[in-house]
């Protein structure tokens, strides 16, 4: 073979190299935006990135669990903080993990105006996390407590065992619009045992001794307390 017709068939081959190459991240691209957009109980939002490589914004990972007749998610939410006299920061309020159910509307949808939350505090995360398979626990909340309104506005959460997993069942009792919203989540070993993990794992933080040990500066101490802006404090469980 002459060398021009050579250096036509190296052409020839680079060009189509570039093409299969192009194709196939094409096609890489494209799987992996099918698969994160169809990945079932995460929820996130778009994020910036800044100089130093850290993300620039605030984050949102709700777990959710979808099911038939309702939804329910759970986020954490960190604590607040105040300054001291001294220059030293403490906790002026815990966090806690939020728990939000939404009613099912129809086929894999869901009613956000008539979602109800429930706060869970510190120690009913560790009753939560303690349960056994054959374990059950129920909580009360009520805003009025040992006060002339108490049970105006009752919530109960109920953890109950099942075959493979637990019902999580809320109860709310509005007795000023004479209202009573009921939601009840069938969740399964493999979802219990996410939650878990996910509540355990964010527990020091709600309580605020990760914060300690790291020794954090007072920007990022203020910062802390708008970490997750819809569910700033355990207050706003009350909100409705």
């Amino acid at each position: 073979m002459n060398p021009r017709a050579m250096v036509k068939l190296s052409n020839f081959l680079n060009s189509r190299n570039k093409l299969f190459q192009h194709k196939l991240l094409g096609e890489s691209v494209g799987s992996c935006f099918k698969l994160t957009s169809s990945a079932a109980g995460i929820s996130t939002s778009r994020q910036s990135y800044g100089a130093d490589g850290k993300i620039s914004g605030r984050i949102f990972a709700d777990y959710a669990i979808f099911k038939g007749k309702a939804a329910l998610s759970a986020a954490p939410v960190l604590p607040t903080f105040s300054k001291l006299e001294s220059g030293h920061t403490k906790v002026e309020r815990r966090g806690t993990i939020m728990l939000t159910f939404r009613p099912a509307i129809g086929e894999r949808k869901y009613d956000s105006e008539k979602k109800q939350l429930f706060a869970l505090s510190v120690t009913e995360i560790g009753s939560f996390i303690s349960l056994g398979p054959q374990d059950s626990c129920e909580f009360f909340h009520d805003p009025s407590m040992k006060s002339r309104d108490a049970g105006q506005v009752r919530k109960s959460l109920s953890i109950k065992p099942i075959t493979d997993g637990y019902f999580i069942s809320l109860s709310v009792t509005n007795n000023i619009l004479n209202r009573t919203d009921r939601f009840t989540v069938p969740v399964t070993t493999a979802e219990f045992a996410v939650m878990r993990t996910a509540f355990s794992y964010a527990l020091p933080h709600i309580m605020g001794w990760a914060h300690s040990t790291n020794q954090l500066s007072d920007n990022v101490s203020r910062d802390s307390s708008k970490a997750h802006p819809q569910l700033a404090a355990a207050a706003l469980e009350w909100d409705r």
